[in-house]
This record gives C-alpha cells, sequence and structure tokens, in this order.
C-alpha cells in the first residue's frame, strides 16, 4: 500500500456525534480527543511522515465563549497529558496559526510541548489552531512585502516557490490527502494554499468514531486515484 507522506484531517462531527448520544458538546470534544490519540499512534504504525489536524479554526473563535472557554482548557488538558506519550512513540509535536490569539496559558503549554518533543525523528503531528488559510497566505504576503520593501527585482523574481516558504509549512510538504469527518463536502479554509494538488476524501463518519480502520480505507482510496497535477500521462 502506498502510504501518503502528509495527511490532512478535517475533525468535523463533535457536536453532531455528542447531539446523537443525548450529551452536551463538550462531551464530544472530549470524545474527539481519543480519536485524535488513535489516529496519530495509527499514523505512526503506518509510517505516515507528517500528520496535520484543523484543531481550531479562525472563524472558531465566534463560537459562544464558553465552549471557546472549553476548547482551550481541554488543549491544554490534552497537551500535557499526551507529551509523555508522544515521546515514546517518536512523534514530535508542532503547531500553525495565529498563536497571538491563544490564550497565555494555552499558548504556553503548546510551546512547552513542542520544546519537549523537538528532538523526537518519527511522525510529525502538526495542531492547526487559531488557523485559517486565508489569513496564512495574506501574512505571507505581507512578510514579503516587507522583505522586498524597496527591491523591485524581488517582486518581479516571485514565484510560486518562493512564495510558499513564506507559509507555516515551509519546510514541511503540501499533503497528498486530505481527509474530512463527518459528510461536509468543503475544505473550511484549511491549507488552501498546500492543497492545490492534494486528493480530497469525504466520509460521513464522525470524528469520534473515525479509527485507524477508517484511517487505512481513506488511504486505500488514495491509492486508486491517478494523480497527474494537472499532466498528462504517457
Amino acid at each position: 500500500m502506498n502510504i501518503p507522506k502528509h495527511i490532512g484531517i478535517i475533525m468535523d462531527g463533535n457536536g453532531r456525534w455528542a447531539r446523537g448520544q443525548g450529551l452536551l458538546r463538550t462531551a464530544g470534544h472530549r470524545a474527539g480527543t481519543d480519536a485524535t490519540r488513535a489516529v496519530v499512534r495509527a499514523c505512526g504504525e503506518l509510517g505516515v511522515s507528517f500528520l496535520t489536524v484543523y484543531v481550531f479554526s479562525a472563524e472558531n473563535w465566534g463560537r459562544p465563549t464558553i465552549e471557546v472557554s472549553m476548547l482551550m482548557d481541554l488543549l491544554v488538558e490534552m497537551t500535557r497529558r499526551e507529551i509523555k506519550n508522544l515521546n515514546e512513540n517518536n512523534v514530535r509535536l508542532r503547531a500553525i496559526g495565529d498563536m497571538d490569539r491563544l490564550p497565555k496559558k494555552t499558548r504556553a503549554e503548546l510551546r512547552k510541548g513542542i520544546e519537549e518533543t523537538a528532538g523526537n525523528t518519527g511522525l510529525t503531528l502538526i495542531l492547526a489552531i487559531s488557523y485559517g488559510g486565508r489569513a496564512e497566505i495574506v501574512n505571507a504576503a505581507k512578510q514579503f512585502a516587507r522583505d522586498a520593501a524597496g527591491d523591485p527585482e524581488a517582486i518581479d523574481k516571485l514565484d510560486e516557490a518562493a512564495f510558499g516558504k513564506y507559509m507555516y509549512t515551509a519546510d514541511i510538504p503540501d499533503p497528498d490527502l486530505i481527509i474530512r469527518t463527518g459528510g461536509d463536502c468543503r475544505i473550511s479554509n484549511f491549507l488552501l494554499w498546500q492543497a492545490a494538488y492534494s486528493e480530497l476524501y469525504i466520509t460521513d463518519t464522525l470524528w469520534p468514531d473515525f479509527d485507524k480502520e477508517a484511517l487505512v480505507k481513506a488511504i486505500e482510496d488514495f491509492n486508486g486515484r491517478d494523480r497527474r497535477f494537472g499532466k498528462v500521462k504517457e
């Protein structure tokens, strides 16, 4: 089986899962962390090099304050709890997004987790937090504009490869496969620049029910794709 080097996941359906169980949304988010743990382990076992999970979007800040606060606390709790497990499984932790918007406690815990796993050489787990694809592109454009100020040649020489160096994922290959759980057929502002030629896999399975078996099914579907990247195969 051809294993994608980089998988991105839009983890959707926690709220609907909780509602179906007659539980509060918070219970769905907690169940979602269990699914995340299982999928991280599965990706490591299968030989995936990079896994980017959409934890909290820039738009999610518009949710009810109590839910946002709970999610931030859950992120702190999960990071503290999982660092030992990540180290034991040689997983390196990273984060992308507007970290400045995160509460101080959440930001500090993430930074600690990133530092404590920096030497690991297996799977790289990238948490997209306070992340928006459009905002990332705008941020990259601003950084390039600052570097190119007063240098017309830099502007004329700009190409996709050069601009890509300003993205959060400059040193990470673009995702080969993007999985969305919960059945909705949209990308929701996730890795817009990087997803140009990613294969998309949509499943009705809600995130708390997504497991290694579901992941393997997605990868098997990926193996059946004819990836031409806009070209024609002879």
